[in-house]
């Protein structure tokens, strides 16, 4: 991997519509893009992410949808302005990263908590997240200069603010987001207001993030979904659920735990990958750095220093935690935004709800017997390894682009302020606007609809798990975790044989076989497990996005034979699917908001 070569020119004097645009590095062009990136793509993103977690449950990055509208702004400037495209998207991604951690108020609510007064809130997300931005970037020299790792999100976004200097891509690009935008907007809206239509479970977004996920990840959700239902009458039989209980109630434990699973295996890969990786670039000769690469390494570790503190005086002055438990956690997040960062670097994987989880089991072995304390202390590991994985993204985006770090960095910054503050009034927003949010899943089965919950839902029965101690619960867990670590042991043990790839690559039987078995056989627990969280209904809409993606793209490649299509030689991340998938989970959310608004704006007036 290489950044771009830089050579010395004669810069042209402006024309056109770049004359009236203030010159790049100015203090006008950085408020203008600012200005841009905080009121407009950022929001757009965070409204998106917000709705996502409070629906399905995940939430899809918004870089990709910030850098092409954030390239409609720098257009002018040609290549150049890719820097700016760059400044843009990382500040609109930390916005909306941040935006759909207000799960964790829902979270809060489920579990009987008072309400904290919404300055608290924003206080204590504000302090974590800028934690989290400087142990990412404390760590981003390793992971994306010395180590080189690829964080496949962070190419494309590179490849994609590169390839939209050409006006007609991005055209042709902005107008397939619109459409998928209209079209989620068009489906949102009978589904909030027609009881008809909303209990059929239809949600555009879920189609949308189906279609980015495609089938093979698709599939095995429904796979395990209509296993659950099966198993759900033996479930009652063995006292795991009680009568009237539907699967998620204990399958969601059982999917957990083959997700940590999963998460052992890979990640102990991904360590020893990561050793040798590092060996091999220590023993190159060390280079100048970059101007655009320089950062004042202690004045970062000062920011760090002081951004942790803030954290953890925060949890418990503001918040009333205990100290230790805070401490502990802050100590946590330094290894998991490492681990986590370079599972993001390398499978574009950021494991969450496994970080979440791990600090959760280790308070508990420290004596944590409290709901609530273990949520405001996990909350540090959460939001730190959520802000600390997209700041290295990021700057695996700039490294390739040759964008000046320092100046990302304060992007950042301004993103993670904006965020906390969108986070908190967008919980609020949503939990006002749809009161059926408030509604804790674990004492009343069934009851979201559409709006599944599932990282709340992980995240409530996770420190209900703990403190609880059922048996049946500690058994489902232990279960899950055998179940994945066993599949994952296997498919990799499998897919990396000779003959296998062989097979696979020769015969005309391999490539549906493989994807037979990802599928259908030997899912990956990271896709199947959203069979065992959401309700039958949802993993529905979410197999016929993913499978009508596929299809569609099956097709498109066999017309497309024999032709010079362009888009084939663009990042998947700008593919027809992708982008209409992405416009419909934006189309969806703006829906919601506009339903919320004149619900809210209807009990005021």
């Amino acid at each position: 991997m290489q950044t771009d070569s830089v050579t010395t020119t004669e810069t042209p004097p402006p024309s056109g519509t770049r004359r009236f645009l203030p010159k790049i590095g100015s203090p006008a062009y950085h408020v203008m893009l600012s200005l841009v990136a905080i009121f407009i793509l950022g929001p757009l993103g965070g409204i998106s992410a917000a709705f996502m977690n409070f629906s399905i449950g995940i939430f899809v990055s918004g870089q990709v949808l910030a850098g092409i509208l954030g390239s409609t702004v720098t257009l002018p400037y040609g290549p150049e302005g890719k820097h700016g495209a760059n400044y843009m998207q990382t500040m609109a991604a930390s916005v909306a990263g941040l935006s759909g951690m207000g799960v964790l108020l829902q979270a809060m609510i489920w579990l009987g908590m008072p309400e904290p007064p919404a300055w608290k809130m924003v206080l204590y997300m504000l302090s974590i997240g800028m934690f989290g931005a400087g142990v990412g970037m404390l760590f981003t020299p390793l992971l994306v200069d010395r180590m080189q790792l690829t964080y496949p999100s962070g190419f494309a976004v590179a490849n994609i603010l590169r390839a939209l200097t050409d006006k007609n891509l991005l055209r042709r690009s902005i107008a397939k987001l619109g459409s998928g935008m209209l079209l989620g907007f068009g489906a949102g809206v009978p589904a909030l207001l027609i009881k008809s239509v909303g209990d059929t479970g239809l949600s555009a977004s879920t189609i949308g993030a189906g279609m980015i996920v495609g089938a093979r990840m698709a599939i095995p959700a429904i796979v395990v979904a209509i296993i659950g239902n099966r198993l759900t009458p033996y479930l009652v039989s063995i006292n795991w659920l009680e009568k009237g209980q539907t699967y998620r109630k204990i399958g969601f434990i059982i999917a957990l735990g083959s997700i940590l699973g999963a998460a052992i295996v890979d990640i102990s890969i991904i360590m020893f990958q990561a050793v040798q990786r590092y060996r091999g670039q220590a023993a190159e000769r060390s280079v100048a750095q970059e101007d655009w690469k320089r950062v004042n390494m202690w004045r970062l570790v000062a920011w760090v220093v002081f951004w942790g503190v803030a954290a953890i005086v925060t949890g418990h002055l503001v918040m009333g935690q205990p100290i230790r438990f805070l401490a502990v956690a802050t100590g946590l997040a330094f290894l998991f935004v490492l681990v986590n960062g370079i599972s993001l670097g390398i499978s574009d994987w950021n494991p969450l709800s496994s970080a979440f989880f791990a600090t959760i089991i280790f308070l508990a072995a420290l004596g944590l017997g409290s709901a609530q304390t273990g949520l405001f202390c996990a909350m540090i590991v959460f939001v730190a390894c959520n802000v600390g994985g997209d700041m290295q993204q990021d700057r695996s985006t700039g490294w390739r682009l040759g964008t000046n770090r320092v100046v990302q960095f304060r992007y950042q910054v301004f993103g993670v302020l904006m965020g906390a503050v969108l986070s908190v009034i967008l919980a609020k927003f949503f939990m006002s606007a749809f009161p059926i949010l408030r509604e804790n899943q674990f004492a009343h089965d069934g009851i979201g609809g559409k709006w599944q919950s599932t990282m709340t839902f992980k995240i409530v029965g996770a420190l209900k798990a703990i403190t609880d101690r059922k048996p049946e619960v500690i058994t489902a867990l232990k279960l899950g975790i055998a179940i994945g670590i066993g599949i994952e042991i296997i498919r990799k043990s499998m897919k990396r044989t000779e003959w296998y790839k062989r097979f696979v690559q020769n015969s005309r039987l391999g490539p549906p076989t493989d994807f037979v078995i990802d599928a259908v056989i030997l899912p990956s627990s990271y896709a199947s497990s959203l069979g065992g969280i959401v309700e039958l209904s949802t993993v529905c809409w979410w197999m016929l996005g993913g499978v009508g993606s596929s299809l569609f793209q099956v097709a498109q490649k066999r017309l497309s034979v024999g032709k010079n299509i362009a888009e084939g030689e663009l990042p998947g991340d700008m593919s027809t699917v992708s982008l209409a998938g992405g416009g419909l989970i934006a189309g969806e959310a703006l829906s919601s908001l506009a339903v919320g608004i004149a619900k809210l704006a209807r009990t005021l007036f």
